[in-house]
Protein backbone atom coordinates (compact mmCIF):
# COMPACT_ATOMS: atom_id res chain seq x y z
CA UNK A 1 0.00 0.00 0.00
CA UNK A 2 2.62 2.47 0.92
CA UNK A 3 5.05 0.99 -2.00
CA UNK A 4 5.74 2.88 -5.22
CA UNK A 5 5.38 0.95 -8.41
CA UNK A 6 3.74 0.74 -11.28
CA UNK A 7 0.15 0.71 -10.36
CA UNK A 8 1.17 3.99 -8.36
CA UNK A 9 3.43 5.19 -11.27
CA UNK A 10 -0.13 4.64 -12.91
CA UNK A 11 -2.65 6.20 -10.60
CA UNK A 12 -0.59 9.21 -10.25
CA UNK A 13 -0.59 9.94 -14.14
CA UNK A 14 -4.54 9.14 -14.46
CA UNK A 15 -4.97 11.59 -11.22
CA UNK A 16 -2.61 14.22 -12.78
CA UNK A 17 -4.81 13.98 -16.08
CA UNK A 18 -8.32 14.65 -14.05
CA UNK A 19 -6.30 17.13 -12.23
CA UNK A 20 -5.52 18.97 -15.71
CA UNK A 21 -8.58 18.81 -16.95
CA UNK A 22 -9.94 20.43 -14.22
CA UNK A 23 -7.71 23.22 -14.22
CA UNK A 24 -7.90 23.45 -18.18
CA UNK A 25 -11.58 24.51 -18.30
CA UNK A 26 -11.65 28.70 -18.95
CA UNK A 27 -15.18 28.31 -17.27
CA UNK A 28 -15.27 25.20 -14.99
CA UNK A 29 -18.89 23.11 -15.25
CA UNK A 30 -21.67 24.11 -12.31
CA UNK A 31 -22.44 20.61 -11.71
CA UNK A 32 -25.35 20.15 -9.16
CA UNK A 33 -26.25 18.38 -6.16
CA UNK A 34 -27.75 14.72 -6.11
CA UNK A 35 -30.14 13.09 -3.20
CA UNK A 36 -28.68 10.11 -1.06
CA UNK A 37 -30.54 7.52 -3.06
CA UNK A 38 -29.19 8.81 -6.14
CA UNK A 39 -25.48 8.76 -5.05
CA UNK A 40 -26.27 5.24 -3.65
CA UNK A 41 -27.04 4.36 -6.50
CA UNK A 42 -24.66 5.55 -9.17
CA UNK A 43 -21.80 5.18 -7.24
CA UNK A 44 -22.09 1.59 -5.55
CA UNK A 45 -20.35 0.48 -2.27
CA UNK A 46 -16.67 1.47 -2.43
CA UNK A 47 -15.26 0.62 1.08
CA UNK A 48 -14.55 -3.05 0.58
CA UNK A 49 -12.56 -5.34 1.98
CA UNK A 50 -10.25 -6.05 -1.11
CA UNK A 51 -10.83 -2.86 -2.27
CA UNK A 52 -11.71 -1.52 -5.57
CA UNK A 53 -8.58 0.21 -6.88
CA UNK A 54 -7.57 3.64 -7.83
CA UNK A 55 -8.20 3.78 -11.02
CA UNK A 56 -11.89 2.84 -10.35
CA UNK A 57 -11.84 4.74 -7.82
CA UNK A 58 -10.92 7.79 -9.73
CA UNK A 59 -13.38 7.29 -12.18
CA UNK A 60 -16.42 7.58 -9.69
CA UNK A 61 -15.50 10.14 -8.39
CA UNK A 62 -15.14 12.21 -11.43
CA UNK A 63 -17.94 11.28 -13.02
CA UNK A 64 -20.31 10.66 -10.25
CA UNK A 65 -19.14 12.17 -6.60
CA UNK A 66 -17.58 15.60 -8.13
CA UNK A 67 -20.60 16.09 -10.35
CA UNK A 68 -22.77 15.78 -7.80
CA UNK A 69 -21.11 18.90 -5.83
CA UNK A 70 -21.67 22.96 -6.66
CA UNK A 71 -18.33 23.87 -7.88
CA UNK A 72 -17.65 27.20 -5.73
CA UNK A 73 -15.62 28.68 -8.53
CA UNK A 74 -18.06 28.99 -10.96
CA UNK A 75 -18.37 32.49 -11.99
CA UNK A 76 -22.34 32.33 -11.88
CA UNK A 77 -22.16 30.74 -8.44
CA UNK A 78 -22.95 33.82 -6.42
CA UNK A 79 -24.59 31.64 -3.27
CA UNK A 80 -23.26 31.55 0.32
CA UNK A 81 -19.75 33.13 -0.11
CA UNK A 82 -18.15 31.28 -3.03
CA UNK A 83 -14.71 30.74 -3.83
CA UNK A 84 -12.49 31.81 -6.97
CA UNK A 85 -8.75 30.18 -6.32
CA UNK A 86 -6.28 30.83 -8.36
CA UNK A 87 -4.77 28.28 -10.15
CA UNK A 88 -0.93 28.36 -8.77
CA UNK A 89 -2.98 27.72 -5.43
CA UNK A 90 -4.52 24.98 -6.09
CA UNK A 91 -1.35 23.73 -7.63
CA UNK A 92 -0.04 24.29 -4.51
CA UNK A 93 -2.08 22.67 -2.64
CA UNK A 94 -1.52 19.05 -4.48
CA UNK A 95 2.55 20.01 -3.78
CA UNK A 96 1.57 20.72 0.06
CA UNK A 97 -0.56 17.74 0.35
CA UNK A 98 2.33 15.43 -1.39
CA UNK A 99 5.23 17.13 1.14
CA UNK A 100 3.40 15.43 4.42
CA UNK A 101 4.21 18.67 6.04
CA UNK A 102 3.28 18.78 9.81
CA UNK A 103 2.64 23.10 10.12
CA UNK A 104 2.33 22.82 13.88
CA UNK A 105 5.51 23.46 15.02
CA UNK A 106 9.02 24.92 13.74
CA UNK A 107 10.75 22.34 14.42
CA UNK A 108 8.97 20.01 12.05
CA UNK A 109 8.31 22.42 9.46
CA UNK A 110 9.89 25.85 9.63
CA UNK A 111 9.78 26.58 6.30
CA UNK A 112 6.36 26.20 5.63
CA UNK A 113 5.67 28.52 8.98
CA UNK A 114 8.27 30.78 7.57
CA UNK A 115 6.12 31.29 4.77
CA UNK A 116 2.82 31.27 6.54
CA UNK A 117 4.26 33.85 8.70
CA UNK A 118 5.24 36.42 6.18
CA UNK A 119 1.73 36.30 4.77
CA UNK A 120 0.34 36.88 7.72
CA UNK A 121 2.99 40.01 8.48
CA UNK A 122 0.96 41.18 5.20
CA UNK A 123 -2.14 40.98 6.44
CA UNK A 124 -1.17 42.60 9.84
CA UNK A 125 0.71 45.62 7.37
CA UNK A 126 -2.74 45.71 5.72
CA UNK A 127 -4.72 45.99 8.74
CA UNK A 128 -1.69 48.52 10.58
CA UNK A 129 -0.92 46.67 13.26
CA UNK A 130 2.42 46.85 15.21
CA UNK A 131 5.12 45.19 14.11
CA UNK A 132 4.84 42.03 17.17
CA UNK A 133 1.71 41.21 15.34
CA UNK A 134 1.37 37.70 14.60
CA UNK A 135 -1.02 34.80 14.23
CA UNK A 136 -1.94 31.43 12.83
CA UNK A 137 -3.52 30.19 10.08
CA UNK A 138 -6.71 27.73 11.12
CA UNK A 139 -9.03 25.28 9.15
CA UNK A 140 -12.47 28.73 9.52
CA UNK A 141 -13.85 31.29 10.71
CA UNK A 142 -15.27 29.50 13.15
CA UNK A 143 -12.24 28.11 14.90
CA UNK A 144 -10.45 30.99 14.33
CA UNK A 145 -13.47 33.09 16.25
CA UNK A 146 -13.23 30.40 19.18
CA UNK A 147 -9.58 30.49 19.23
CA UNK A 148 -9.63 34.80 19.23
CA UNK A 149 -12.16 34.16 22.10
CA UNK A 150 -10.35 31.57 24.27
CA UNK A 151 -7.51 34.50 24.12
CA UNK A 152 -9.80 37.09 24.72
CA UNK A 153 -11.31 35.23 27.85
CA UNK A 154 -8.06 34.37 29.12
CA UNK A 155 -6.58 38.23 29.30
CA UNK A 156 -9.65 38.73 30.71
CA UNK A 157 -9.27 36.21 33.80
CA UNK A 158 -5.75 36.95 34.07
CA UNK A 159 -6.55 40.99 34.69
CA UNK A 160 -8.96 40.18 37.28
CA UNK A 161 -6.87 37.88 39.18
CA UNK A 162 -4.23 40.50 39.15
CA UNK A 163 -6.72 43.14 40.46
CA UNK A 164 -7.55 40.72 43.17
CA UNK A 165 -11.33 40.30 41.54
CA UNK A 166 -12.69 36.57 41.77
CA UNK A 167 -14.19 35.55 38.28
CA UNK A 168 -17.32 36.32 37.22
CA UNK A 169 -20.03 33.31 37.53
CA UNK A 170 -21.08 34.02 33.57
CA UNK A 171 -18.78 35.53 31.14
CA UNK A 172 -20.31 37.54 28.37
CA UNK A 173 -19.30 38.79 25.51
CA UNK A 174 -21.02 41.62 22.93
CA UNK A 175 -21.77 42.12 19.41
CA UNK A 176 -24.07 43.73 16.82
CA UNK A 177 -27.39 41.49 15.82
CA UNK A 178 -26.02 41.20 12.30
CA UNK A 179 -23.08 39.06 13.53
CA UNK A 180 -22.21 35.41 12.50
CA UNK A 181 -23.73 32.43 13.48
CA UNK A 182 -20.02 31.18 14.15
CA UNK A 183 -19.57 33.32 16.88
CA UNK A 184 -22.67 31.54 18.89
CA UNK A 185 -21.03 28.40 18.25
CA UNK A 186 -17.82 29.99 19.57
CA UNK A 187 -20.41 31.25 22.95
CA UNK A 188 -21.93 27.43 23.27
CA UNK A 189 -18.19 26.27 23.60
CA UNK A 190 -17.03 29.10 25.96
CA UNK A 191 -20.46 28.40 27.83
CA UNK A 192 -20.49 32.10 27.52
CA UNK A 193 -23.19 34.53 27.25
CA UNK A 194 -24.13 36.34 23.98
CA UNK A 195 -25.48 40.22 24.19
CA UNK A 196 -26.50 41.06 20.82
CA UNK A 197 -26.80 44.52 20.65
CA UNK A 198 -29.84 45.90 18.36
CA UNK A 199 -28.34 48.05 15.39
CA UNK A 200 -29.94 50.48 13.06
CA UNK A 201 -31.46 50.96 9.65
CA UNK A 202 -28.00 50.96 7.96
CA UNK A 203 -27.30 47.59 10.15
CA UNK A 204 -24.04 48.80 12.10
CA UNK A 205 -22.87 48.48 15.42
CA UNK A 206 -21.71 51.81 16.12
CA UNK A 207 -20.04 53.45 18.88
CA UNK A 208 -23.06 55.09 20.46
CA UNK A 209 -24.82 52.15 20.54
CA UNK A 210 -22.07 49.96 21.75
CA UNK A 211 -21.27 52.22 24.36
CA UNK A 212 -24.95 52.45 25.48
CA UNK A 213 -26.11 48.55 25.89
CA UNK A 214 -22.56 48.32 28.40
CA UNK A 215 -23.66 51.21 30.20
CA UNK A 216 -26.53 49.02 30.62
CA UNK A 217 -25.35 45.77 31.64
CA UNK A 218 -22.83 47.50 33.99
CA UNK A 219 -26.12 48.85 35.63
CA UNK A 220 -26.08 45.27 36.90
CA UNK A 221 -23.31 45.33 39.21
CA UNK A 222 -19.63 44.94 38.93
CA UNK A 223 -19.86 41.10 38.50
CA UNK A 224 -21.86 41.21 35.32
CA UNK A 225 -19.67 43.97 34.13
CA UNK A 226 -16.71 41.74 34.92
CA UNK A 227 -18.10 39.53 33.33
CA UNK A 228 -18.14 41.29 30.04
CA UNK A 229 -14.50 40.29 28.14
CA UNK A 230 -14.74 40.91 24.62
CA UNK A 231 -16.98 42.75 22.27
CA UNK A 232 -16.78 41.60 18.46
CA UNK A 233 -17.41 43.98 15.56
CA UNK A 234 -18.09 42.06 12.09
CA UNK A 235 -16.22 43.46 8.93
CA UNK A 236 -18.09 42.68 6.39
CA UNK A 237 -21.53 41.07 7.35
CA UNK A 238 -22.31 37.71 5.47
CA UNK A 239 -25.63 38.64 4.81
CA UNK A 240 -25.24 42.13 3.44
CA UNK A 241 -22.00 42.99 3.90
CA UNK A 242 -22.11 45.93 6.35
CA UNK A 243 -18.76 47.06 8.17
CA UNK A 244 -19.68 47.98 11.74
CA UNK A 245 -17.74 51.38 13.05
CA UNK A 246 -14.65 49.61 13.96
CA UNK A 247 -13.39 53.04 14.77
CA UNK A 248 -15.91 54.24 17.25
CA UNK A 249 -16.23 50.18 18.47
CA UNK A 250 -12.67 50.18 19.53
CA UNK A 251 -12.48 53.62 21.15
CA UNK A 252 -15.41 52.43 23.53
CA UNK A 253 -13.66 49.45 24.28
CA UNK A 254 -10.49 50.44 24.65
CA UNK A 255 -12.24 53.15 27.17
CA UNK A 256 -13.73 50.29 29.34
CA UNK A 257 -10.38 48.25 28.63
CA UNK A 258 -12.38 45.24 26.62
CA UNK A 259 -10.84 43.04 23.98
CA UNK A 260 -11.65 44.12 20.66
CA UNK A 261 -11.43 41.23 18.13
CA UNK A 262 -13.04 42.35 14.10
CA UNK A 263 -14.90 39.09 12.17
CA UNK A 264 -13.63 40.17 8.66
CA UNK A 265 -13.94 36.20 7.71
CA UNK A 266 -15.14 37.30 4.12
CA UNK A 267 -14.79 41.30 4.46
CA UNK A 268 -11.48 42.00 5.55
CA UNK A 269 -10.16 41.03 2.20
CA UNK A 270 -11.35 44.08 0.86
CA UNK A 271 -8.19 45.97 2.74
CA UNK A 272 -6.13 44.84 -0.51
CA UNK A 273 -8.10 47.05 -2.38
CA UNK A 274 -7.38 50.96 -2.02
CA UNK A 275 -11.43 51.96 -3.11
CA UNK A 276 -12.49 49.90 -0.03
CA UNK A 277 -10.07 50.37 2.73
CA UNK A 278 -11.80 53.46 3.91
CA UNK A 279 -14.44 51.20 5.57
CA UNK A 280 -12.89 49.36 7.47
CA UNK A 281 -11.07 52.79 9.54
CA UNK A 282 -10.19 51.84 13.04
CA UNK A 283 -9.28 48.44 12.05
CA UNK A 284 -5.41 49.12 13.37
CA UNK A 285 -6.92 49.20 16.89
CA UNK A 286 -8.23 46.01 17.55
CA UNK A 287 -6.93 42.99 19.39
CA UNK A 288 -7.15 40.08 17.36
CA UNK A 289 -8.64 39.88 13.41
CA UNK A 290 -9.67 36.74 10.94
CA UNK A 291 -9.88 36.72 7.43
CA UNK A 292 -10.65 33.29 5.29
CA UNK A 293 -8.74 33.66 1.96
CA UNK A 294 -10.45 30.84 0.87
CA UNK A 295 -13.46 33.30 0.22
CA UNK A 296 -12.02 36.55 -1.58
CA UNK A 297 -8.12 35.88 -1.17
CA UNK A 298 -8.29 33.76 -3.95
CA UNK A 299 -7.33 30.32 -1.82
CA UNK A 300 -8.34 27.36 -1.89
CA UNK A 301 -10.71 25.41 0.92
CA UNK A 302 -9.99 25.69 4.09
CA UNK A 303 -8.14 28.65 5.33
CA UNK A 304 -8.58 31.20 8.01
CA UNK A 305 -6.06 33.48 9.03
CA UNK A 306 -6.11 34.11 12.91
CA UNK A 307 -3.77 37.76 13.60
CA UNK A 308 -3.40 38.90 17.21
CA UNK A 309 -1.93 42.40 18.00
CA UNK A 310 -0.07 41.05 21.11
CA UNK A 311 0.69 37.13 20.47
CA UNK A 312 2.17 36.43 23.99
CA UNK A 313 -1.32 37.04 24.92
CA UNK A 314 -2.63 33.93 22.45
CA UNK A 315 0.78 31.91 23.89
CA UNK A 316 -0.86 31.75 27.42
CA UNK A 317 -3.80 31.33 26.53
CA UNK A 318 -3.12 28.42 24.15
CA UNK A 319 0.22 26.84 24.58
CA UNK A 320 2.35 25.13 24.61
CA UNK A 321 0.09 21.89 25.24
CA UNK A 322 2.01 19.61 28.23
CA UNK A 323 3.22 16.59 27.81
CA UNK A 324 6.61 14.52 27.86
CA UNK A 325 7.19 14.55 23.90
CA UNK A 326 6.41 18.00 23.55
CA UNK A 327 8.76 18.85 25.80
CA UNK A 328 11.17 19.29 22.53
CA UNK A 329 9.10 22.48 21.36
CA UNK A 330 10.73 25.68 22.68
CA UNK A 331 8.13 28.12 22.41
CA UNK A 332 10.03 30.77 23.77
CA UNK A 333 12.73 30.04 21.18
CA UNK A 334 10.83 29.27 18.32
CA UNK A 335 7.12 29.94 16.53
CA UNK A 336 5.00 27.07 16.80
CA UNK A 337 1.55 27.99 15.56
CA UNK A 338 -0.40 25.35 17.29
CA UNK A 339 0.65 27.88 20.33
CA UNK A 340 -2.00 30.25 19.05
CA UNK A 341 -5.10 28.90 18.46
CA UNK A 342 -7.51 25.57 18.98
CA UNK A 343 -6.07 22.30 18.12
CA UNK A 344 -2.47 21.02 17.70
CA UNK A 345 -2.44 18.71 14.47
CA UNK A 346 -2.54 21.46 11.69
CA UNK A 347 -1.90 21.17 7.64
CA UNK A 348 0.07 24.33 6.94
CA UNK A 349 -3.23 25.51 5.13
CA UNK A 350 -1.35 29.06 4.55
CA UNK A 351 1.29 27.96 2.24
CA UNK A 352 -1.05 27.73 -1.41
CA UNK A 353 -2.28 31.57 -0.52
CA UNK A 354 1.48 32.09 0.02
CA UNK A 355 2.66 30.59 -3.51
CA UNK A 356 -0.12 32.52 -5.17
CA UNK A 357 0.62 35.86 -3.39
CA UNK A 358 4.46 35.17 -4.38
CA UNK A 359 3.63 34.49 -7.74
CA UNK A 360 1.71 37.48 -9.04
CA UNK A 361 2.25 39.62 -6.30
CA UNK A 362 -0.42 41.67 -4.38
CA UNK A 363 -0.89 44.25 -6.95
CA UNK A 364 -2.92 41.27 -8.77
CA UNK A 365 -4.78 40.64 -5.95
CA UNK A 366 -5.54 44.54 -5.35
CA UNK A 367 -6.98 44.52 -9.09
CA UNK A 368 -8.72 41.33 -8.68
CA UNK A 369 -10.49 42.46 -5.52
CA UNK A 370 -11.10 46.13 -7.26
CA UNK A 371 -12.55 44.27 -10.54
CA UNK A 372 -15.58 42.61 -7.98
CA UNK A 373 -15.99 45.66 -6.94
CA UNK A 374 -16.67 47.09 -10.30
CA UNK A 375 -19.17 43.86 -10.98
CA UNK A 376 -21.36 44.57 -7.51
CA UNK A 377 -21.65 48.03 -8.72
CA UNK A 378 -22.62 47.14 -11.94
CA UNK A 379 -25.09 44.53 -10.34
CA UNK A 380 -26.48 47.26 -8.45
CA UNK A 381 -26.88 49.86 -11.29
CA UNK A 382 -28.64 47.05 -13.51
CA UNK A 383 -30.58 46.43 -10.63
CA UNK A 384 -31.71 49.97 -10.16
CA UNK A 385 -32.96 50.30 -13.52
CA UNK A 386 -34.86 47.25 -13.92
CA UNK A 387 -38.66 47.81 -12.93
CA UNK A 388 -39.40 44.69 -11.84
CA UNK A 389 -36.30 44.51 -9.50
CA UNK A 390 -35.71 46.38 -6.24
CA UNK A 391 -32.07 47.06 -4.26
CA UNK A 392 -32.78 45.81 -0.49
CA UNK A 393 -29.76 48.34 0.05
CA UNK A 394 -26.92 49.88 -1.60
CA UNK A 395 -24.21 47.39 -1.46
CA UNK A 396 -21.22 48.31 0.83
CA UNK A 397 -18.60 45.62 -0.49
CA UNK A 398 -19.47 42.72 -3.02
CA UNK A 399 -23.12 41.40 -1.69
CA UNK A 400 -26.03 42.34 -3.51
CA UNK A 401 -29.41 41.92 -1.79
CA UNK A 402 -32.65 42.93 -3.96
CA UNK A 403 -36.18 41.59 -4.51
CA UNK A 404 -37.77 40.47 -7.81
CA UNK A 405 -41.44 42.65 -6.80
CA UNK A 406 -44.53 40.50 -6.87
CA UNK A 407 -42.57 37.08 -5.97
CA UNK A 408 -43.23 35.04 -3.28
CA UNK A 409 -41.44 32.70 -1.32
CA UNK A 410 -42.15 29.72 -3.64
CA UNK A 411 -41.66 32.29 -6.84
CA UNK A 412 -37.45 32.57 -5.57
CA UNK A 413 -37.28 29.01 -5.12
CA UNK A 414 -38.28 27.56 -8.34
CA UNK A 415 -36.57 30.36 -10.12
CA UNK A 416 -33.39 29.26 -7.79
CA UNK A 417 -34.06 25.33 -8.66
CA UNK A 418 -34.25 25.97 -12.15
CA UNK A 419 -30.83 28.27 -12.54
CA UNK A 420 -29.61 24.95 -10.83
CA UNK A 421 -30.99 22.12 -12.91
CA UNK A 422 -30.26 24.07 -15.86
CA UNK A 423 -26.37 24.44 -14.61
CA UNK A 424 -26.64 27.69 -15.43
CA UNK A 425 -25.95 29.59 -11.80
CA UNK A 426 -26.42 28.88 -8.21
CA UNK A 427 -28.03 31.64 -6.71
CA UNK A 428 -29.99 30.87 -3.77
CA UNK A 429 -32.42 33.16 -2.02
CA UNK A 430 -32.25 34.37 1.73
CA UNK A 431 -34.50 35.85 4.04
CA UNK A 432 -34.43 39.38 5.60
CA UNK A 433 -36.45 40.51 7.89
CA UNK A 434 -39.25 37.58 7.53
CA UNK A 435 -39.14 38.35 3.61
CA UNK A 436 -37.43 36.14 0.79
CA UNK A 437 -35.28 38.03 -1.26
CA UNK A 438 -32.58 36.82 -3.77
CA UNK A 439 -28.65 37.92 -3.18
CA UNK A 440 -25.66 38.17 -5.14
CA UNK A 441 -22.27 37.69 -3.61
CA UNK A 442 -19.61 38.33 -6.04
CA UNK A 443 -15.79 37.06 -5.31
CA UNK A 444 -15.14 35.57 -8.43
CA UNK A 445 -13.01 38.27 -11.04
CA UNK A 446 -14.09 36.16 -13.43
CA UNK A 447 -17.98 37.37 -12.74
CA UNK A 448 -18.86 39.84 -14.94
CA UNK A 449 -21.57 42.14 -15.41
CA UNK A 450 -22.64 39.88 -18.57
CA UNK A 451 -23.01 37.18 -15.89
CA UNK A 452 -25.30 39.55 -14.20
CA UNK A 453 -27.35 40.45 -17.15
CA UNK A 454 -27.71 37.35 -17.69
CA UNK A 455 -29.32 35.71 -14.93
CA UNK A 456 -31.46 39.31 -13.74
CA UNK A 457 -32.98 38.48 -17.31
CA UNK A 458 -34.21 35.21 -15.99
CA UNK A 459 -36.43 36.73 -13.32
CA UNK A 460 -38.79 38.33 -15.81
Amino acid sequence: MHRFDAETAELMRAVFDVTRLRLGYDQVPLDGSASPAELSARAGGTITAEGIGGAHALKIFDEVLSRACVSADHPRNLAFIPAAPTRAAVLFDLVVGASSIYGGSWLEGAGAVHAENEVLRWLADLAGLPAQAGGVFVPGGTVGNLSALVTARHAARARLAAAGRPAPSRWRLVCGAEAHSSLYQAAAVLDAEIVAVPTGADGRLTGPRLAAALDELAAGGAEVADGIFAVVATAGTTQFGIVDDLRGIADVARARDLWVHADGAYGLAALVAPSARPRFDGIAEVDSFIVDPHKWLFAPFDACALVYRDPALALAAHGPQQAGYLDVLDPAANWNPSDYAIGLSRRARGLPLWFSLATHGTRAYADAVETTLATTRSAAAQIAVRPELELVRPPELSVVVFRRLGWTDTDYHRWSDALLRAEFAFVPPTRHDGETVARFAVVNPRTTPDDIEAILATML
